[in-house]
Parts: C-alpha cells; structure tokens; sequence
C-alpha cells in the first residue's frame, strides 16, 4: 500500500499495535499486509479502522459494502482452465476418510518406528518426541519471522541459547542459525570466507583444495560461492594424501582462499594428519573450511576449533536430532572464529543484508527449540556418550560383518569412525550387485544403506547411537543371510537370474498371487529370518528401474 503524504506512517503503526496488528513498514513508506482464506471480515474491519482513522476519516465497515462491487478482477488474472481436477481431490470428503487415507499413504513408507535405517552419512538417529513437542508450541511456532524483535524476545532468547551452545559444541565463537540445509550452510561458511578476503583486498584468494572423496556438495556450493576448484588426491587407505595437499596447497599460496575438509573423512575414519592438514592451509594464507555432515562422531571427543578448522556448518537433522524427510526443512547452522564473525549472514531486513542466504533472520526458527532440547537434555556427558555410542555402534558391525563383506578402509588403529564402508565388488563374480544387497535388505525389513557412495560397488552403513545391540544383531543377522543366499548363487545352489536377490524385493501382492513362477519358494522370499515374519514390513511395490528412473523426469505408470 502507498501511504499517502497527508497519512503520519507513526500514527499507523501506533494504531496498528493498539489493535496488535502488525503490518510490515518499507523504508520509502509503503506498507504490506498479507490477507488469505483465514481472514474474517472482522479482520477486515479493523484494518479499516487502523486506516481510516489514520486518514482522519471514518471507516466503511465491511457489513454495509458489496464488495462485488469495489472487489473486481480483471478477466486476463481468472483461471480458464480446470486445476486439481485428479480422483484424489474428490475422493476423501470426510476426516475419517482422510484420516484413512493419510495412514495408508503412512504403511506405505519405512521409518524409524520400524527398523533401523542404515544410511550412511545421513545420522538417522531417534528425534526423540519430548524434543519435538515444544516445535508445536503457538508461542514458538507461531511467530512471523518479520515481527518486531520487541514481540519476540522470548524466541530470540531460544535462539540465543542454541547459538551460545553450538559455539561449545565447536569451540568456536559466533554462530549463526540463518542458512536453511546443510548445503546452505556450506555455501553461507564460503561466502563468509570470500567475504573476509574481500575485505582485507585480497580477493586473489579465490582457489578451494577439495579432497576427492568429498561429499558432493562441497564442489557444488564453491562453485556456487564463486571459487576456483583444486581436486587432491587420495591415497590406498582412503586418506587425503598429505604429499599433494601440501604440493597443491603451496602451488597455490598466492591464490589460496582455503580448503573444504570433513572430519571425520567421508570414508568414515579419523585421518591422524587432520590438524597438520589445517595448518598447512593456514602456512600458506587460507581458511580451513570444515564440512559438519560428520560431526555425530565429534561432540563431545574433539571438535572443529580443536583440529584447525575457522568455519564449519552443522546438520541441526543430523547431529541434533532434527527430523530428516521430504527434502526439508532442515538448519545447516555455521559457526565460526571471531575474526571471521562480521562476515556472518546478516539481517536480510533489518538494514545488514551483508552475505544473507535466506529470507528470515534465523532460518526455520520453529524448529531451533527441537535441537535445543536435545542439547539441553543431553547436557555435555550425554553428548560425548551419544558420540561414542554412535562409533562402538559402527565399529562393532564392522567386525562382525568384516568376515563376509570386507571394510574398505579403516583408521591408523584399525578402527573405523562412526560409519563404515563394505566393500560388495567380490560378488559381482556372482552377477549381484551392491543394488540387489540393498533391494533384498527390504525383504528383512530394512531401510537400504547408502549404495556406491564414496566408493563405487559399496555400502555404506551408518548405525548411530540410538540402536540397541538387539538391533544391531538383526542388521548382521540379515547381511550375513544375504551373504549365504549370494554364495548359493556362485555355488550353482540357487539360479543365476532367478534367485532371492535379483529378484527382490518381494511385495505382498506378489507373494499372495497365484501364479508363482520362481525357482525359489515363497516362504523364502518372504520370511528368510525367523523373525522377519513377527514384524513384517510389506514392501508396497516390486523393483523398479533404476536406470530408467534415473533417466527419465517423470516415471509414468501405465
């Protein structure tokens, strides 16, 4: 709206608040207000009133207008054409319908309420439900992320809190909650550093050293972020070879803004040379950039600060206890050292827009009371033994399951971090995949782990601490079942094309058909574990083509 030049902005605002209102006032005067499908007329009303008075006039109440006759649109802004014209929108017509329908769409999915989910470097821990009932609170998650810093001091304290306790976690000084993901994060800590070296005139440092087993998004967000790209290799144990580190690092020292590092290693082990590979960056006049998608096996044992780094984000999903799901929302706040902290996202509205990465000040600020409850709960001893769970947890499969799918790369001791990668290319002798694994890990009841990442033709298994030796034991029951059923193929015991493995998984409409035309029974397909039968998760559809997925935009079903 334009004010007009006989209206005293102040007036409005003072009026507004006394009906506690709050509209959004422009710098150049203009005010905005958004209305929608639960705005009552006595909404309406009071707007009027604010306005009017304002004007010096007296308002038109909406019980004495027709507003056919003032509200009108011109014909170019109709719809012409049908829209949510799909059975689904017609179908449920009743809560309990809908009701019905929303759980059916729910047995469909595999989740934690079932099993353990074994992604690697995804932290599938347990969002525990007293961390997730203060997101719901009105006062909480009901706030505008424009409203007046004074209406919300009980939030921003929330958020002060949970900043000043990540600062602990990472040993650094600032933080900031702003960036909305974990590849945010990693795209707001680069511009911080480009902001820095702008800063001080040396925007020549514009080269970022990324090892070669980084997760895919550091690349991505440096790109993004505007900086040159040096790849640097690894070495047989899966360490950054610290040879061409140092090699790449001093080629590029007048043009070094930094390094992108994750710690622990994206293949899943404590490198011993991590703080001599952080003061090399720093020798030759770069920031080190740490990647927090690992920091479940730091809080509490080391942290960012301790090993070198300047910057890091972390994975509030991840670590924190955050739900993951549907691609958001998520918090990948970053935290940094002093010298670095002018350079943090700034208001992107309250006049210091300097690097914002998104719209609100504090990102998704409903869910900062979730990790914060975790935090908080925890406390500094629950941290450090969630943490170290987390990596008895994954060192105790890979002993287990070393016999039959060997570890790929372990640390200096032996031992692996919080995660570990199993190495599946001897199988392909038996024309199985590390695909078929995971596909035939649903007939067991569980969520694949993470395929072909870092490393082609493995998994990836990531247990955290949240799993019980119970469950752990069934995870390695299943894979070394699926171990067995792989030999019976090499042995010539079971089919080549048609066995439990290529074959899977085994949806209940399949089972249940009539006609059953494998060479293996279906007790076999369905039930390979005594247990799996006592709570059986019926996978909802049979294998799909990865490749034409892959491939194609949009999977048609016919």
């Amino acid at each position: 709206l334009v004010t007009p030049s006989t209206v005293d902005i102040n007036e409005v605002k003072r009026l507004a608040l006394d009906y506690e209102v709050n509209l959004r006032y422009f710098p150049d005067g203009e005010i905005g207000l958004s209305l929608d499908e639960t705005t009552d007329n006595d909404d309406l009303d009071v707007l009027l009133d604010i306005f009017a008075t304002a004007a010096g006039n007296q308002a038109a109440f909406t019980d004495n207008e027709d507003f056919t006759s003032i509200v009108s649109l011109d014909e170019s802004l109709l719809r012409n054409e049908p829209f949510l014209q799909a059975p689904v929108f017609k179908q449920h017509r009743s809560e309990t319908a809908m009701m019905r329908y929303i759980k059916s769409l729910e047995r469909k999915d595999i989740s934690l309420t079932h099993s353990m989910i074994p992604l690697g470097s995804c932290t599938m821990k347990l969002n525990a439900a007293s961390e997730m009932l203060a997101a719901g609170l009105d006062g909480l998650a009901g706030v505008h992320p424009y409203a007046p810093s004074e209406q919300v001091e009980g939030s921003i304290t929330l958020m002060k809190a949970t900043e000043a306790l990540l600062c602990q976690v990472t040993g650094f000084d600032r933080c900031s909650l702003q960036p909305n993901s974990g590849a945010a994060g990693e795209y707001a800590g680069l511009r911080v550093i480009k902001a820095y070296f702008a800063d001080k005139g040396m925007e020549q440092r514009n080269t970022v050293l990324i090892p070669a087993s980084a997760h895919g998004t550091n690349p991505a967000s440096a790109a993004q972020a505007g900086f040159d790209i040096v790849t640097v290799a690894c070495d047989e144990s899966g360490n950054v070879d610290l040879s061409d580190w140092t090699a790449k690092a001093t080629e590029n020292a007048d043009k070094l803004a930094g390094c992108m590092i994750t710690y622990p290693s994206t293949h899943g082990i404590f490198e011993t040379t991590i703080r001599t590979m952080c003061a090399i960056i720093h020798e030759n006049g770069g920031l080190v950039y740490m990647d927090g998608a690992n920091m479940n096996a730091q809080v509490g044992i080391t942290s960012p600060a301790f090993i070198g780094a300047d910057v890091c984000h972390l994975n509030l999903q991840k670590t924190f206890a955050m739900p993951h799901g549907g691609g958001g929302p998520g918090m990948g706040p970053i935290c940094c050292r002093k010298a670095l902290a002018p350079y943090l996202p700034g208001h992107p509205f309250g006049g210091n827009a300097r690097n914002a990465v998104s719209s609100a000040p504090y990102g998704y600020a409903m869910l900062v009371p979730i990790s914060y409850g975790y935090l908080r709960m925890l406390g500094p001893d629950g941290l450090r033994a969630c943490t170290e769970v987390a990596i008895l947890n994954a060192n105790y499969l890979a002993e287990k399951l070393n016999p039959y799918y060997p570890v790929l790369y372990r640390g200096e001791q032996g031992r692996v971090g919080h995660e570990v990668i199993l190495d599946c290319r001897g199988f392909k002798a038996a024309g199985i995949t590390e695909t078929d694994n995971s596909k035939r890990l649903m007939d067991y009841g569980f969520h694949a782990p993470t395929l072909s990442f870092p490393v082609h033709g493995t998994l990836m298994v990531e247990p955290t601490e949240s799993e019980n030796l119970a469950e752990l034991d069934r995870f390695i029951e299943a894979m070394i079942s699926i171990y067995h059923e792989i030999k019976a193929i090499e042995n010539g015991q079971a089919d080549k094309t048609d066995n439990v493995l290529t074959q899977a998984p085994h949806p209940e409409y399949a089972l249940m058909a009539d006609d059953w035309s494998h060479a293996y029974p279906r007790t076999v397909a369905a039930y390979p574990l005594p247990w799996v039968a006592a709570n059986k998760f019926q996978v909802p559809v049979a294998r799909v083509d990865n490749a034409f997925g892959d491939r194609n935009l949009v999977c048609c079903l016919s």
